[in-house]
């Protein structure tokens, strides 16, 4: 089938920069994102193309580039489905919070329920494709609903996981390593696969385009976001072993990622990881390894998770003792809360938590990002629902200016790796401190000579 309008059902952080790539080096293919959240969609339509809700470098010259010629977003879902030949869906899977597989299964009820409405929509032959995160045999229930809508339609259901990092995903998208395409052996299932490979061949070669059944597909991201997870919190728990016995945990990564078996990416330890993929899904293959008995599979890759919590704890109680066991009442300047440079997403980011603690200790936190804004910060502590909203609000401020933030503080924390810290005039912020003037570098992005050179208490992961 010769693909010419595409829908996709989402507009969130992988929907949204997808489809643009897809747009803007496919200018002949209509790409329609659609999504129920009116506002989202004013957003991604706004005349002013820097305020799209998705922050990524580079994606807004794109949208630009696209929207209005063949990229379009609307709320018209039905509209949107009824016209394409190939529907992505990549809408939100969050993890369960209630029933059975609480805390670790992936909740699927938007999938089911978009899955449900293109049944109802769809009038002529559809492929179906999964964008979102999901389980493995997520497909077949999927198939289930899409052939027993009694209309004659017939769907071919595809597996195609995203390989984003927030912060460099018009990259990743642009030169990707691999391209990942799961779908039947059947004669309809190859010719659905051929579709969607044709769509990627126009910018990514063929020899990065991996086929294979949708099985192997589904469980390809969930073990390659484990893997990379993995290897943090390894390192993280180097970083204390590192602190006990006077090592250094950079130069300890730096000497292991010259083993060309190992490599020197993911090794960077930290305050541990956040984003919306890494603890998800890592949690969604300890309850399918669970769901099959396989326990002891299931424990170790839970281990990963204990260990990058024990990281977030480690980190605010490091803080807590150093201040002389209290912050009571002290002002801790937070750099940054995204949960990683270049984006404007804060899932499971670390910051989040390091203040839950801290605000338990009663400090006041002054909170600096470059690109979250103030709102969100709130809504990401009220989520937790440790204390009320009005509670946070006594004990969190937030500012646009990073030298506001560090006034009359007694600690720095930087909790996201922004370049612009280090460009920063550290001086100044000194002297504008309450004295000893301490720093605890979340994220290993000062140096830690020029720092105490200065004057400052500094304080990194893993040395």
């Amino acid at each position: 089938m010769k693909i010419t309008k595409i829908c996709c059902i989402g507009a969130g952080y992988v929907g949204g920069p997808t489809m643009a790539i897809i747009a803007q080096k496919c200018p002949h293919i209509q790409v329609t994102v659609v999504d129920l959240n009116e506002n989202r969609i004013a957003a991604w339509n706004d005349e002013d193309v820097t305020k799209i809700p998705i922050y990524e470098p580079g994606l807004s010259d794109i949208v630009a580039e696209s929207r209005g010629r063949n990229l379009f977003f609307s709320t018209d879902v039905e509209t949107a489905i009824d016209e394409a030949e190939l529907i992505f869906i990549s809408v939100n899977t969050p993890t369960k919070t209630f029933g059975k597989g609480k805390g670790m299964a992936a909740d699927l009820k938007y999938i089911e329920l978009c899955a449900r409405q293109i049944a109802k929509i769809a009038k002529d032959n559809k492929i179906v494709v999964e964008k979102s995160t999901l389980p493995v045999r997520t497909a077949e229930a999927i198939k289930s609903i899409l052939d027993h809508t009694g209309n004659g339609v017939q769907f071919q259901i595809l597996s195609n996981p995203e390989f984003l990092a927030e912060g460099t995903a018009v990259d990743d998208l642009l030169f990707p390593d691999r391209i990942l395409i799961g779908g039947d052996a059947s004669k309809e299932g190859v010719e659905a696969i051929q579709s969607l490979v044709d769509v990627y061949a126009n910018w990514v070669p063929q020899d990065k385009i991996l086929t294979t059944n949708v099985w192997s597909s589904e469980l390809s991201k969930l073990t390659a976001n484990a893997f990379l997870a993995q290897r943090i919190s390894s390192i993280n728990a180097m970083s204390e072993l590192c602190e006990k016995t006077g090592a250094d945990v950079n130069e300890v990564a730096r000497a292991i990622g010259m083993d060309s078996r190992i490599g020197s990416k993911f090794l960077k330890s930290s305050v541990g990881f956040g984003g919306s993929c890494f603890q998800k899904d890592i949690l969604n293959l300890v309850y399918i390894a669970k769901s099959y008995g396989l326990n002891e599979v299931a424990d170790y890759w839970e281990q990963v998770i204990v260990m990058n919590d024990h990281q977030k704890r480690r980190f605010s109680n490091k803080i807590v003792q150093t201040l002389y066991n209290t912050v009571a009442d002290k002002k801790i300047a937070f750099l940054g809360w995204a949960f990683k440079k270049d984006t404007n997403d804060t899932r499971e980011s670390a910051a989040i938590y390091v203040a839950d603690d801290l605000i338990n200790e009663q400090a006041n936190i002054t909170v600096y990002d470059p690109k979250v804004a103030g709102d969100k910060v709130f809504s990401d502590l009220n989520y937790l629902k440790t204390r009320s909203a009005d509670s946070n609000k006594e004990r969190v401020s937030v500012v646009q200016d990073p030298y506001e933030a560090c006034l009359n503080a007694h600690a720095i924390a930087v909790l996201t790796e922004w370049d612009e810290f280090i460009t920063y005039d550290w001086n100044r912020i000194y002297h504008s401190m309450q004295k000893p003037a301490f720093v605890f570098d979340g994220r290993n992005v000062l140096n830690r000579a020029e720092m105490e050179k200065i004057g400052f208490v500094y304080q990194s992961v893993g040395s």
